[in-house]
């Protein structure tokens, strides 16, 4: 089981920085995903500093396992100091620590309670209330949880459910069951929508109820979604040892998921061994980067260190829907969730041609930052092996 997770912000109208903050890491070793959104008292840099301080300390307690979840979360809790005018926490918190298998504690303290919903039904379950030792208005609920195949969870700060609040439509705000009815209607219509998606709407449906849809609060909300993961790989570069084509290229047709070949190497390499012809795109419009090929049961064919390099500089800033050959690895790329390459070792003179751009750089390490972008920002499980 994947747990697909994602969390869409937006900051408080007229603020140049967001008062809510939200950390995730997965651990692959352990099957293991630790997330936590606090949302600071107030809004602008106040309230991030103190949101952000929460999240990451939290987050630090619950994945280094030095103490329980509880205790960590209650610890936080009794820590928070008040603030002297309005007498309130300077921050509040939701952490949830899940294992593949479904298996999950959650606590939360002041942020509205979490969304669970399975088969179209809202799910309530039991909780335990710990009482803070420091503070007498402050509670923690505390929840021992098994999540399922098709199970969504959506997490947000109250800028979402008081969203709309003493205007003309909802003087009362969005509240908690707007927000429920909201996402049911959404997955009717969409049952498999991604919980990037899913999140980008609730944010955008909270913006639209306010008047003139300018937030008076920041809006956060971040979801999960328990499902069969969508599997992929990249081969990229040819092996090391060039008697080991044969086994290569076998490994990859066996592949049971999506496939895609980056490098023109990389794709002879498959042809010849598989006997697959190579048919090159000369239909679309690709600007500076070669065109993509096509080879049956692959599926997509680019080329090499160049897509590559474009394709790391899209998902480290955020650029998507660009119809060239690096758009499409991106898009082929977020639409999985456990990624793996395969990377040749073998050294390709081409890469140190002076006629190519100075920023390139050879092909493990652009590999490696794009791992690293694709775990720590678009929260996918990726693997690489060198050959």
């Amino acid at each position: 089981m994947f747990i697909d997770i994602d969390c869409s912000q937006m900051k408080k109208y007229n603020q140049n920085a967001f008062g809510d903050y939200f950390v995730s890491k997965r651990y692959p070793d352990e099957s293991r995903l630790v997330a936590v959104l606090s949302d600071g008292l107030g809004s602008g840099i106040k309230a991030n500093i103190l949101s952000c301080m929460t999240a990451t300390m939290l987050s630090q307690f619950i994945s280094n396992d030095q103490i329980p979840l509880k205790q960590a979360a209650e610890i936080i809790m009794n820590s928070l100091p008040v603030c002297k005018v309005r007498h309130i926490s300077y921050s509040t918190f939701s952490a949830i620590d899940c294992y593949d298998d479904g298996n999950a504690r959650i606590v939360e303290e002041g942020n509205p309670d979490f969304v669970w919903i399975r088969d179209g039904e809202i799910m309530k379950p039991k909780f335990e209330t710990i009482q803070s030792k420091t503070f007498k208005n402050r509670k923690m609920k505390v929840y021992k949880l098994k999540f399922k195949l098709g199970d969504r969870v959506i997490f947000c700060s109250d800028g979402v459910t008081q969203s709309g609040l003493g205007g003309g439509r909802l003087k009362l705000g969005l509240r908690r069951e707007g927000l429920i009815n909201i996402v049911k209607d959404k997955l009717e219509e969409e049952p498999e929508i991604s919980s990037s998606k899913l999140s980008t709407y609730i944010v955008n449906q909270a913006r639209n109820i306010e008047t003139d849809r300018n937030p008076k609060d920041d809006i956060s909300a971040c979801v999960l979604y328990f499902r069969e993961p969508r599997e992929s790989l990249i081969f990229t570069g040819p092996p090391y040892h060039q008697q080991k084509d044969s086994e290569y290229a076998r490994m990859f047709w066996n592949y049971s998921g999506k496939k895609a070949i980056c490098g023109g190497t990389t794709a002879n390499l498959i042809s010849r061994e598989l006997n697959l012809p190579i048919r090159m795109d000369t239909t679309i419009s690709v600007g500076k980067l070669p065109a993509i090929s096509y080879m049956d049961g692959v599926d997509l064919v680019t080329e090499g260190i160049l897509t590559l390099t474009k394709t790391l500089e899209y998902l480290e800033n955020g650029t998507f829907d660009i119809d060239n050959a690096a758009g499409k690895l991106v898009k082929f790329l977020l639409d999985s969730d456990c990624i793996n390459f395969m990377v040749g070792a073998k050294l390709n003179q081409a890469h140190y041609d002076p006629a190519l751009p100075i920023e390139i750089e050879i092909r493990k390490n652009i590999i490696k930052k794009m791992a690293k972008a694709l775990q720590d920002k678009y929260f996918k499980k990726v693997s690489v092996q060198y050959m």
